[in-house]
């Protein structure tokens, strides 16, 4: 049994004809002659044939196979006849014994080489193993970046681009309109509470260089001239410098002025938005590059996760026939005890 599926089955009638021979020869019967007692008056070699001979005609040996209505149940049956029934109960007892033992015997040897032939076979599986994780180990390395991740196989992480390039797109369509409807309402608010002639004026310029200042931010650096120089007139209009056009405006202007906080609140919202645009159009950038990277590895990675579909195939059978081995390994050093 620890070697069924591993070797050809034998057959149990082949066996028990051989245990038949192993009873009739002359070796068994003598031994039997000796236990029982016969061989007191053979003093010769002769007499003991002849003894061996008797014991071989008057012995029967029957081997019935399972029937129907023994189902699987096999019947082996040894007799003999003498003149006496005590001689006839030893000379069977005898034999049934070397029966029993020599089966032992031959159960204790078949499970010794079984377990032989297992620890051979482990030893074979175990260097399949590591030349196999090698194998595979040296694969992963020629083919870093092409390998499939946590993520999925070729197909899976293609898909999976194209939906984060769609959703991008989309996030970034719904983020610009709700700009444009900030600066909408940025025009609609005056920077500065007050109802002077000066408060609504400087109001109106410092809304527009800071619309301008946000437009040119969004092409060139702080460096830039035309950024600074709207930098600077914003710090005037904020640090209250002189209006020369309106100098009564300023006298008038300058009491009870305080900034409007709905426009602060819209402009920093304003300003949030904004960097959310550039967010997202840096990830839709990246989104891009990822799927043209995926787009050029097309004939390369598909090629590669089915190489490594099959080595990890031959590595999973040659692990499971491993791991199926050290059982049987146990079981027979389990039937040995």
């Amino acid at each position: 049994p620890l070697l069924a599926v591993l070797s050809v089955n034998t057959n149990p009638e082949e066996e028990l004809n051989v245990m038949m021979r192993v009873l009739s020869n002359r070796e068994t019967l003598m031994s039997v002659i000796r236990e029982t007692d016969m061989d007191h008056e053979a003093d010769s070699e002769a007499a003991k044939q002849r003894l061996v001979s008797d014991l071989r005609r008057s012995l029967t040996l029957k081997y019935d196979p399972p029937s129907k209505s023994r189902k699987s149940l096999s019947v082996f049956e040894i007799s003999y006849e003498s003149e006496t029934a005590e001689q006839s109960y030893k000379v069977v007892s005898a034999l049934l014994s070397i029966l029993i033992e020599n089966t032992l015997s031959s159960g204790r040897t078949d499970t010794i080489q079984a377990e032989k032939f297992l620890d051979e076979q482990i030893a074979e599986y175990e260097k399949r193993l590591l030349e196999d994780e090698a194998r595979m180990a040296r694969f992963k390395k020629e083919n870093v970046g092409f390998m499939p991740d946590e993520k999925g196989d070729f197909y899976t992480r293609l898909r999976a681009a194209r939906g984060s390039i769609d959703a991008t797109k989309s996030a970034l369509r719904l983020e610009r309109q709700r700009h444009t409807g900030l600066r909408k309402q940025l025009t609609g608010e005056s920077h500065l509470l007050g109802s002077s002639s000066y408060a609504r004026s400087n109001a109106a310029k410092l809304r527009t260089y800071q619309e301008a200042l946000a437009d040119l931010l969004s092409q060139f650096t702080e460096e830039h001239p035309d950024v600074m120089a709207l930098r600077a007139k914003i710090a005037d209009l904020q640090g209250g410098g002189p209006d020369e056009a309106d100098p009564v405006g300023v006298q008038e202007g300058a009491e009870g002025l305080e900034y409007n906080p709905v426009y602060q609140e819209l402009k920093v919202q304003e300003s949030q938005s904004r960097l959310e645009i550039g967010r997202l159009q840096i990830l839709l950038a990246e989104n891009q590059k990822k799927l043209e990277q995926l787009q050029e590895s097309i004939d390369i990675i598909p090629q590669v996760e089915a190489d490594l579909t099959k080595l990890n195939r031959n590595y999973g059978i040659t692990n499971e026939r491993y791991r199926s081995l050290v059982k049987r390994r146990e079981s027979a050093r389990m039937a040995q005890k």
